[in-house]
């Protein structure tokens, strides 16, 4: 063991001293084994930063005085819970009576109980109109609630009249009084004494009062929930406190969950999941750092050959010569894992407020993560280690007499290795069948990872082939070309580096670009196209037994939108508070109960949809909305009407024969309990509409028909045909809308709008493509000239122009990142085909897709650009003459 040490110890002496008198190679694998080891440090510093733990919860939660939260539910049966509730809840037994604060104190004793509802949604006038506020009624300046809110300004409510709001309430244009909406449409008025942090929230506008200080919107009021004081509450006692309906969540025993049962324990099947995608990203970028790095350490074991050779010549093993580039590789790892540590700390800090700036939560303390962080860097150590591997594997084997004597002495590349590398594809291919075939994702990305693998086992091959098509190019074009093949270890990560990046950036458009034509093609418009219509609205106030008054609604339409033709669609009345509805159904006559129960017999369209305010409607025939009567160009529609005959749509074809259809109504109260439901059976016209054409509505009854059904039918919308209406316009008219006392919202079709996240995915990864491109090739070139010195300084010597350095340079350049790209655009389109599969097709029983699109634009930018514009950078800034210098070799 000694003399193992002792023999790496000279070694890395050796490395230390090699790396100190060669600078500008060093750092060149310095960055680009440190950059990854700072990034992923950085970002899992703020991850870890903006997680907030378990402990730090509790204080947000409970605030930092109360020991525990106790809550009852209404539901009348006991609970199960996990030691934290928001984890895991499950119901009990059912209860005779409901519970009380007396039964509470029963199990933990007499202890200070401060009430503290849930939160509750709040409507609040402001200057812009209605806006929702997150409300809380409790006492804020009790001592139990110390630590929930801190209070900036101001003083704390001392009466119901008073509120105390937070700054983003002040930015909402909250100033000395704040007017809040109350179920019934009326407004109270309280008064803002004072500014207020939430320990939570950072962005929502919130409000907070005593009990009774704001208005309960909704019919089930405030929970019951206190915070309470004194010891931590044992296990038993929050299992007794289950079987009366109470939630506890106590900050002992939510904080250390794994000194307590879990009834609700589960083993998770996606571990195993989590684990395949954490290890295919871990070999994905450590593949790309050993390739970026690759060429460096090539360079470097290139100047060593002499000093290994003399190595050799005095007795040295293979094994000793090579531990003298490992050596390199070990010490340049350290100490790029250091460097990216300590610069990833701090990228993270200075990054925090930026951070902060796009959380709506505030973060929790600056958080350094040391287990992860060594982790990380070890992979970094890991890395640069591996692309030492190669250079010094190559370093062992070669000829020591022919390179004392100044030639070349690298061995013969295997013949295996090509072999190998046309298996290892080939193996690729078949996984990325299995994934398309149903497999899954996660095959295809593994398939990716073994594409690439082969595929770097052929680059030099592919580089060889390069060499002896370029016979017929120009000066430079050949040296490049012919300089490649003779530095194959330099060339070859250089090159497998900028394929494996163009694979993973092209796989991924395919991905992307496939799943967006998958929504353009798949789209159903609501409307006709540039239609708008006009449907109730309660997003901000539910009003008691009052309908909307389409009368002011349409008053609103016409001031914003002059001249335009308003059409009132009529349709199924619902209630406008409460969770109740009527639900209304289409079945054939002739359906056996049994049938009917198990969901057969149903008329309906596969598809359907528009903002119309109901999908089914209730018309004569003489005005139909636009979009229906585009759908039925043949007046089917308006003939069965006019006749009194039902309309109906069914993606079924035998039921269009149907002469009579089954109408059932379904009324449920507020706990969604069926109240009243009847059928009737009426004459109707089932029109057949195929299982992925546009279907308006579900059904269109004569009012007559809808009145012997026992349906209410009223107005649900408004049906405005071509505003014109600009994304501006539409905003200021919903604005307006939304401000009536009964609100209203608007709805401009405008056919399929591409989601901009797609697009900027897409040019995301072109530009992290381009990054890594210009690392690789740059990297490349870059070593390339400083090794080809002697022969450029030949050639200038015996007459060569000026620029052909400059030539040499961007030729360089352009063949590795053309020959990387194309070889990476073959290989990424391997998963980028198959991952087309999975993506598009199985989520559709209609048999359409799988559905393909290739972002060529993007491909030939990555492909084709990149690599030219990256050459003729490099020959703009190289030096045209070099000082003349004696040809080494």
């Amino acid at each position: 063991m000694r003399r193992w040490l002792t023999g790496w110890r000279v070694s890395l002496r050796l490395a230390r001293r090699d790396l100190a008198r060669h600078r500008g190679r060093a750092i060149i694998a310095l960055v680009m084994v440190t950059l990854p080891v700072l990034a992923v440090v950085g970002a899992d510093v703020l991850m870890q930063t903006a997680k907030v733990s378990a402990t730090e919860g509790m204080d947000r939660r409970l605030g930092t005085v109360a020991t525990a939260r106790v809550e009852i539910l209404d539901t009348l049966t006991g609970v199960v819970q996990a030691p934290d509730p928001l984890n895991g809840l499950g119901s009990g037994e059912p209860l005779s009576r409901p519970t009380s604060v007396g039964d509470i104190e029963g199990v933990i004793g007499h202890r200070t109980m401060l009430p503290m509802p849930t939160q509750t949604t709040e409507v609040v006038r402001t200057p812009h109109g209605k806006e929702t506020m997150v409300g809380t009624q409790l006492d804020a300046s009790a001592p139990l609630a110390r630590g929930l809110f801190r209070l900036e300004s101001g003083r704390w409510p001392a009466t119901p009249d008073e509120v105390v709001v937070n700054k983003a309430a002040r930015d909402r244009g909250v100033g000395n009084t704040l007017t809040a909406v109350q179920a019934d449409g009326t407004e109270t008025t309280r008064e803002v004494v004072g500014t207020v942090a939430d320990a939570t929230v950072r962005s929502a506008a919130i409000v907070v009062g005593l009990p009774g200080s704001l208005p309960v919107l909704d019919d089930a009021g405030p929970s019951q929930a206190w915070l309470v004081d004194g010891p931590p509450i044992s296990w038993s006692q929050l299992e007794r406190l289950n079987a009366l309906g109470v939630t506890v969540t106590d900050r002992q025993i939510a904080t250390h969950p794994g000194d307590y049962p879990d009834p609700l324990q589960y083993s998770s099947s996606d571990s195993g999941t989590t684990m395949q995608v954490v290890a295919l990203i871990v070999v994905m970028a450590l593949i790309e750092v050993v390739l970026l790095a690759g060429p460096a350490f090539a360079v470097g074991a290139r100047k060593q050959q002499r000093s290994i050779a003399l190595l050799v010549a005095s007795g040295g093993t293979p094994a000793q010569a090579r531990r003298v580039i490992l050596a390199g590789g070990v010490v340049l790892g350290a100490i790029a894992a250091v460097v990216g540590v300590v610069g990833g700390i701090g990228a993270a800090w200075l990054l925090q407020p930026l951070v902060q700036r796009f959380s709506g939560d505030w973060l929790g303390p600056f958080d350094v993560p040391w287990p992860h962080l060594l982790a990380v860097a070890a992979f970094g150590l890991l890395s640069a280690l591996t692309a030492c591997v190669v250079p010094a594997w190559i370093a062992s084997r070669q000829d020591v007499v022919a390179v004392l004597a100044g030639r070349r002495g690298d061995p013969k590349p295997g013949r295996a290795f090509p072999v190998l590398g046309v298996v290892l594809f080939a193996v690729g291919i078949l996984m990325a069948f299995l994934g398309a075939g149903g497999h899954g994702e996660l095959t295809v990305a593994w398939s990716a990872v073994v594409c690439v693998l082969g595929m770097v086992l052929l680059v030099p091959v592919v580089v060889s082939w390069v060499a002896l098509v370029a016979g017929r190019f120009p000066l430079a074009i050949r040296f490049a070309a012919r300089d490649a093949v003779r530095h194959r270890t330099r060339t070859t990560p250089a090159v497998a580096a900028v394929a494996a990046t163009v694979a993973g950036v092209v796989a991924l458009g395919i991905g992307t670009s496939s799943d967006e034509r998958e929504n353009r093609e798949t789209y159903q418009p609501s409307l006709v196209m540039g239609d708008a219509s006009v449907t109730p609205s309660y997003s901000y106030v539910s009003v008691d037994d009052g309908p909307t008054d389409w009368s002011q609604v349409e008053d609103v339409v016409r001031d914003r939108v002059p001249g335009a033709r308003i059409t009132e669609v009529a349709g199924v009345a619902q209630p406008v508070s409460g969770d109740s509805w009527t639900d209304v159904q289409f079945r054939d006559p002739a359906a056996a109960t049994a049938a009917v129960d198990e969901g057969q017999g149903e008329i309906s369209p596969g598809t359907w949809g528009s903002t119309l305010g109901s999908d089914v409607l209730v018309s004569d025939g003489g005005r139909l909305p636009p979009l229906v009567t585009a759908a039925d160009p043949g007046g089917d529609v308006a003939r069965a009407l006019r006749s009194g005959r039902a309309v109906v749509f069914s993606s079924d074809r035998s039921k269009a024969a149907l002469e009579r259809v089954t109408v059932e109504v379904q009324p449920t109260d507020d706990e969604g309990q069926p109240v009243d439901p009847h059928s009737v059976d009426v004459p109707a016209t089932v029109l057949y509409r195929a299982e992925d054409a546009a279907t308006p509505v579900r059904a269109i009854l004569p009012p007559a028909l809808a009145q012997r059904a026992g349906i209410d039918a009223a107005v649900v919308g408004l049906d405005v045909e071509q505003p014109h209406l600009s994304k501006t316009a539409q905003k200021d008219l919903d604005a307006a809308l939304q401000d009536l006392a009964t609100p209203a919202t608007v709805y401009v079709e405008r056919g399929y709008e591409a989601d901009p996240m797609a697009r900027i995915v897409q040019w995301v990864l072109a530009a992290l493509g381009a990054i890594l491109m210009l690392g690789g090739t740059l990297t490349a070139s870059f070593l390339a000239l400083s090794d080809a010195r002697p022969d450029l300084a030949t050639l200038q010597a015996v007459g060569a122009a000026p620029r052909t350095r400059r030539a040499v340079a961007a030729a360089y350049t352009f063949v590795v990142g053309f020959v990387g790209a194309v070889l990476g655009m073959l290989v990424g389109f391997v998963p980028g085909l198959a991952i087309t599969w999975p993506l598009t097709a199985e989520s559709y029983a209609d048999g359409r897709g799988p559905y393909l699109e290739v972002p060529w634009l993007m491909i030939a930018v990555v492909v084709l650009g990149l690599p030219v514009l990256t050459a003729l950078v490099v020959g703009l800034f190289t030096r045209s003459r070099l000082p003349m210098a004696t040809r080494i070799g």
